[in-house]
C-alpha cells in the first residue's frame, strides 16, 4: 500500500497536465454530466482548467471548420491506411515508431491526437510553443514522447466527442463505460454511421497536412477489422504478439497509471484484473472471426520478441509481404533510431506462481496458439 503511495505521488509530481486538455465542451460535458460530476475535490481546480479549455477548443473547430471545412471534404486518402492491431502492451507503439521513420509514411501526431479539434489551424503555431508542457517519457513506461511523436488515434476519436471505451480513464471507479465501442459492429447503425464519419475525417484531416499513407496505431481497430475494411478495402493490417505472462503485468501497470494520472478520482482498481482478462480473450476472438476478411497480402503477423532481438531482418521482411516499397529508403533512419534506442530498458515483472497460474487458467489457449511456453500448466478456460 505505501509503495502504491509513493508511485502516485511521483507520477502526480511529473504530470503535466491531462489528456483531456485538447476535448470540445460537448464532449466534455457528456464526460461529466454522464458520470454525476463525482469528480474528487483535488481533481476540481483541473476541471475548471479543462472546461474553460475545451470551449476555447470549441472555438478554434469552428475556426478550422471555417477555413478548411470544404477543403478537407474533398480529399481523397488515396493510399489505404497500414493499421497495426494487436493487444495493450505488446510492441504496437515501438512498430509504429518504425514504420514512421519512413518518409513515405505519415502518422496523426501526439499534438494531433490530444488536439484533434483544430490541429491544422493550430499545430504549426502551438508545437514550439508548448512543447514543455509534455513529458520527455510516458507515464507507464519509458517510451520517449513528444508533440511530434505518432501516437494513438483513439485518443483523438475520444476528444472529438465519439464514444470510447477509454473515456473509462476519467472516472475509473465508476462502471467501464462504451463497451459496445470496442467490437463496432454491436452499435445502431446511426452511432456506427457517425464514428465512421468522424474516424474518416480526421484521417483526411492528417491526409491534407501530409498526403501519404497513414500508419495508425491503435489495439481497439483489432476488434474492428471488418468495419475497417469497409472503409478502406486494401487497408494493410500487421498484427503484433507477444509472450501473455509479460502482456498481463504490464497491462495491469499501464492501467493503474493512467487511472491514476490522468482520472477525475483516485482509483479503486476494483475487478481490473478480471477486465484484462476478459478483454484479452474477447479481442482474440473476435482477430480470429475476422483475419480470414483480410487478403493474405494484406495481413502480416509478427512477434516482439523477433523485432527486438532482429529489428532489420523483420522490418524487411514486413515491408517484402506487405508491399511497402523499397525497404532500402528506410535503412538509414531506421538504423539511426536503433543507434539512439540501443540503451533503453523494457520493463521488469516478478509474478508469483499462484499468478502465472491464473494467466494460464484464463489465457492458455491463446499462449498455445501463439507458441509461447505455456507455466505451471491447469485446465484451460
Amino acid at each position: 500500500m505505501l509503495a502504491t503511495k509513493r508511485a502516485a505521488k511521483k507520477e502526480r509530481r511529473r504530470r503535466p497536465g491531462s489528456i483531456w486538455l485538447g476535448i470540445n465542451f460537448f464532449a466534455w460535458m457528456e464526460i461529466l454530466f454522464r458520470n454525476h460530476f463525482q469528480v474528487e475535490w483535488p481533481r476540481v481546480p483541473l476541471v475548471i482548467v479543462i472546461t474553460f479549455a475545451s470551449l476555447i477548443n470549441t472555438l478554434l473547430r469552428w475556426f478550422e471548420g471555417a477555413i478548411y471545412g470544404c477543403k478537407v471534404a474533398r480529399m481523397e486518402i488515396k493510399d489505404p491506411p497500414l493499421f497495426i492491431i494487436g493487444h495493450w502492451r505488446c510492441g504496437t507503439t515501438l512498430l509504429h515508431e518504425l514504420l514512421g521513420l519512413d518518409k513515405r509514411h505519415t502518422y496523426p501526431t501526439t499534438y494531433e491526437c490530444f488536439n484533434p479539434n483544430h490541429f491544422l489551424l493550430t499545430e504549426q503555431l502551438a508545437v514550439p510553443l508548448l512543447s514543455f508542457l509534455v513529458p520527455t517519457h510516458r507515464p507507464m513506461d519509458n517510451m520517449a514522447v513528444s508533440f511530434d511523436h505518432p501516437q494513438e488515434d483513439e485518443y483523438a476519436l475520444c476528444n472529438l466527442g465519439l464514444p470510447s471505451p477509454y473515456l473509462t480513464i476519467a472516472f475509473p471507479n465508476q462502471s467501464r463505460v462504451y463497451v459496445d465501442y470496442f467490437d463496432l459492429e454491436r452499435l445502431a447503425p446511426w452511432a456506427l454511421q457517425r464514428w465512421k464519419q468522424t474516424f474518416v475525417y480526421f484521417l483526411k484531416r492528417i491526409t491534407f497536412a501530409r498526403p501519404k499513407r497513414i500508419i495508425l496505431k491503435s489495439p481497439l481497430h483489432t476488434f474492428r477489422i471488418r468495419i475497417l475494411l469497409k472503409l478502406f478495402p486494401e487497408a494493410r493490417f500487421v498484427h503484433l504478439v507477444r509472450d501473455p505472462y509479460i502482456i498481463f503485468p504490464s497491462t495491469i501497470q499501464m492501467l493503474s497509471s493512467m487511472f491514476r494520472t490522468f482520472g477525475l478520482q483516485t482509483p479503486d482498481f476494483v475487478k481490473l484484473e478480471d477486465y484484462v482478462f476478459e478483454i484479452f480473450n474477447r479481442m482474440h476472438e473476435k482477430l480470429e472471426e475476422t483475419r480470414r476478411l483480410i487478403k493474405p497480402s494484406h495481413f502480416y503477423e509478427l512477434r516482439y520478441e523477433d523485432l527486438v532481438r532482429e529489428p532489420i531482418i523483420e522490418m524487411r521482411k514486413l515491408y517484402c509481404s506487405l508491399g511497402l516499397g523499397a525497404f532500402e529508403a528506410v535503412l538509414p533512419a531506421l538504423k539511426n533510431y536503433l543507434a539512439e534506442v540501443a540503451n533503453y530498458q523494457t520493463n521488469r515483472y516478478e509474478l508469483t506462481s499462484k499468478m502465472r497460474a491464473k494467466i494460464t487458467r484464463h489465457w492458455g489457449k491463446i499462449i498455445k496458439r501463439y507458441g509461447y511456453s505455456v507455466i505451471n500448466e491447469h485446465p484451460v478456460e
